[in-house]
């Protein structure tokens, strides 16, 4: 299928900072997560993408269109939730909703039909008519998310979509993502620090690093890719025997509790471990074969300190 996005050697900079480092990546159809920590360079790429950001130099496409050329046309197809926060102040949800709707070209009717619509499809029919201003943070991000729908976008930006949720509201969200990339067919780009966020409504993932690609690709495939996962935990000083096992090519990263997660070669058995273990006057206590995780890609191609 023709990708949604895509980027060729874009930078960005901030005076002397660079926030974006030689970019280049496809994001297919469908929904791919934008992965890395905070300060990553998240943000910025979809501010880039959306043409508020002036890239150094690159080339950029979004649904098929120059983003250098024709960023309204762009903006036109595509709906963004921001980090912040960007309600105004004093209107109440509906007529928000359909105010962003009508700045996106709708008529006035059709923009407060769809605002009723998609308010209900949010979760939030029954406050539609209350004050903004009494929202709590979890109906902020869902008022966002509204209006990022309201005009029936071909592409959406959701950026960190649930942060300051309680556990529900987080799920209930998640939920509501899945439903529109899954059963609704609208592509999106989740941008997130929260890897299980990204696990659990995406199939594809680019992961950033200090403003530059550190992984891509369909989220199963990385998860298979490379080295087997064992959990160990053993009795004694382990710092020589983390050394050791560095020293086999093996990648030690931090687990629940005293169990390390290991990234193992397949010429790697857990005889080896066992025998390692011993050479270093350590008991193994637990040893079992782990299940991949995206929290085992995202260690292994940004750090385990992540």
């Amino acid at each position: 299928m023709t990708p949604v996005v895509h980027l060729e050697h874009v930078n960005v900079t901030y005076g002397r900072q660079p926030a974006l480092r030689d970019v280049s990546a496809t994001f297919p159809a469908g929904a791919v997560g934008l992965l890395g920590r905070n300060g990553a360079g998240k943000s910025t790429l979809l501010k880039t993408l959306l043409g508020f950001l002036r890239p150094e130099g690159g080339q950029m496409q979004v649904l098929g269109l120059d983003v250098r050329r024709s960023p309204l046309a762009i903006r036109a197809r595509l709906g963004y939730m921001p980090e912040s926060d960007a309600q105004i102040p004093g209107m109440n949800a509906v007529t928000f909703v359909a105010y962003c709707g009508a700045l996106s070209g709708l008529p006035a009717s059709d923009a407060m039909q769809r605002a009723h619509e998609v308010l209900y499809y949010v979760g939030l029919g029954e406050a539609r008519y209350r004050n903004l201003d009494t929202y709590s943070t979890g109906m902020k991000q869902r008022i966002k998310l509204a209006q990022a729908l309201v005009h029936d976008p071909d592409l959406l930006f959701l950026d960190e979509p649930t942060n300051g949720m309680d556990p529900k509201g987080r799920d209930d969200m998640l939920a509501l993502i899945r439903d529109i990339s899954h059963e609704k067919g609208i592509n999106l780009i989740l941008s997130s620090h929260l890897l299980p966020d990204v696990e659990d409504t995406c199939d594809h993932v680019i992961v950033l690093d200090k403003g530059a690609v550190a992984a891509a690709g369909p989220i199963a495939t990385l998860k298979e890719h490379g080295s087997r996962v064992f959990e160990l935990r053993v009795k004694g000083e382990a710092a020589a025997f983390r050394a050791a096992l560095v020293a086999q090519g093996i990648e030690p990263a931090d687990g629940t509790g005293d169990v390390m997660r290991l990234f193992v070669p397949e010429a790697c058995t857990a005889q080896s471990l066992f025998q390692l273990a011993a050479q270093h006057g350590l008991q193994v206590r637990h040893l079992r074969a782990g299940v991949p995780t995206l929290e085992d890609v995202f260690a292994r191609v940004v750090g385990h300190d992540a």
